[in-house]
């Protein structure tokens, strides 16, 4: 369950500003310990008190470095395999990859790699 902005805010408010421990401010607000030390640590950290964003793919980035080569290399050899574009990825460009990443790049090129 996402607490809100504002109960991070107060408890963020309670440690920095009116000197209660984590511990206290976790108890006077009802929230856990591991919260309220997470909530001041991210606000002393980064000034931030809304969570971090999650979620989303954080390894594409490196095959899409790759986009104008794969491209070309799927529109040059229509019928490539996944081991082949594996293999002329280590050899061309020094990068290994799982077959999964590439076969993501093989079967629709625009969803992994959006113009």
């Amino acid at each position: 369950m996402a607490l809100s902005d504002d109960l991070r805010k107060r408890v963020v408010d309670a440690v920095v500003e009116d000197g209660l421990s984590r511990n206290a401010a976790a108890k006077r607000f009802e929230v856990s310990i591991a919260s309220a030390v997470r909530w001041v640590k991210r606000y002393e950290t980064t000034g931030e008190i809304s969570p971090a964003p999650s979620g989303g793919d954080r390894r594409s980035r490196r095959i899409e470095a790759h986009r104008d080569y794969l491209l070309g290399l799927i529109r040059r050899t229509p019928d490539i395999t996944l081991l082949e574009i594996r293999e002329r990825l280590i050899a061309n460009c020094g990068e290994r990859f799982r077959t999964a990443i590439t076969r993501r790049s093989r079967s629709s090129p625009a969803s992994v790699f959006p113009a």
